[in-house]
C-alpha cells in the first residue's frame, strides 16, 4: 500500500524550527526581514506569495511583498532588486517566476547578492552544492530531499533517477542526492526511453512541469516518488491542480508527495529557514 508523504505535517516541524531561530535573532537585534519581489502577476506567484506570507507570521518573520509592473524593463529590474537588497534591514530577497517574457531570468539570478539570495538561485550559491559546504540552497531541491529523507530511507547506493534538468530544481537535486551517495541519472526533453529510466528508479524525482509524464505502471514496487510538478488543469468541467506523475491505482509506490499537499508546503518552510541562515550569516559577516 502506498503511503502518502505529508508535506504539511512535515513544513510545521521546519517551521517550528525556524521560528526559535528568528526568535533568537530578534532578540539579538538582527531580525529576520523577507522581502518578495512580483513583476506582473501570474497565478502561481499569487498561491506562492500568499503561503509566503502565512508561514512568515507564524514563523515571527517580518515579510515585505513588492509589486513591480509587467512592463517593467530588465535595467530598472535589476536597479530595484539592487535598491532592495541595499536595505539593511532586508536579511532575504526572492523574486517570483515566471518572469515576463522580455526578461532574462539568469540574467537576474546573476545580479542578486548571493548573501540575500533565499532561493539559492545565484550562481554562488549553485556553484556552493559542488562542495561539501552548500550555502542557501534551492528550496524547491531541498524541500525534495526532506520529503525524501523523511520516509527514513538510507540513501546510499540507491538508484535514484530525476526527471528535469532545469537549474532550481533538476540540477540541484541530482547533486543533493549525490552527495548522500545515490546513484543519480538525471533525464530530460532528449532522454530516450524514459519509462526504462522509471521503472527503475528506487527514488524517483519528476520536476518537468508535464501533467501525467509519469505513469503508475511504470513505477518500481516499493520506489520513492517525489513529484515536483504543479499543472493546472481542467478536469470535469473544473480547474484543478495535478503533478507529473499519475500514480493511477496500482500503488506500486511505497511512498509518494501529493499535489498539492506534498513538496510545496516544504519548500515555503525552507525558504524561511533560508532567510533566517541568511540573517545569521550576515551578523557573522559584520
Amino acid at each position: 500500500m502506498t503511503r502518502i508523504i505529508d508535506g504539511k505535517a512535515l513544513a510545521l516541524r521546519i517551521e517550528a524550527e525556524v521560528a526559535r531561530e528568528a526568535a533568537a535573532l530578534d532578540s539579538m537585534g538582527a531580525a529576520p526581514v523577507l522581502a518578495s519581489v512580483q513583476a506582473g502577476r501570474t497565478p502561481a506567484a499569487e498561491i506562492y506569495m500568499r503561503h509566503q506570507a502565512r508561514a512568515a507570521e507564524r514563523t515571527g518573520i517580518a515579510y515585505r511583498r513588492i509589486e513591480l509592473p509587467a512592463e517593467i524593463s530588465e535595467r530598472q529590474l535589476l536597479r530595484e532588486l539592487e535598491r532592495i537588497a541595499q536595505d539593511p534591514q532586508v536579511t532575504g530577497l526572492l523574486l517570483q517566476t515566471p518572469l515576463p517574457p522580455h526578461l532574462s531570468a539568469r540574467a537576474v539570478r546573476r545580479a542578486l547578492d548571493p548573501l540575500k539570495d533565499v532561493e539559492g538561485v545565484h550562481p554562488a550559491n549553485l556553484g556552493w552544492l559542488l562542495s561539501d559546504r552548500p550555502g542557501l540552497v534551492p528550496c524547491t531541491a531541498a524541500a525534495a530531499l526532506e520529503c525524501i529523507l523523511s520516509t527514513g530511507v538510507d540513501l546510499r547506493g540507491k538508484e535514484a533517477v530525476v526527471v528535469g534538468h532545469s537549474e532550481t530544481v533538476g540540477k540541484p537535486i541530482a547533486l543533493l542526492l549525490m552527495e548522500r551517495l545515490a546513484t543519480v541519472s538525471v533525464c530530460h526533453h532528449a532522454t530516450v526511453n524514459l519509462q526504462e529510466h522509471v521503472r527503475r528508479a528506487e527514488i524517483l524525482v519528476v520536476a518537468a512541469g508535464q501533467p501525467g509524464l509519469v505513469r503508475g505502471a511504470d513505477l518500481r514496487e516499493g520506489a520513492i516518488v517525489v513529484d515536483v510538478g504543479i499543472n493546472e488543469i481542467e478536469r470535469d468541467g473544473k480547474r484543478v491542480v495535478v503533478g507529473d506523475v499519475d500514480a493511477g491505482t496500482e500503488n506500486r509506490a511505497a511512498w509518494i508527495t501529493p499535489v498539492p499537499g506534498g513538496v510545496g508546503p516544504v519548500t515555503v518552510a525552507l525558504l524561511l529557514r533560508n532567510t533566517v541562515r541568511a540573517a545569521a550569516r550576515q551578523v557573522q559577516a559584520g
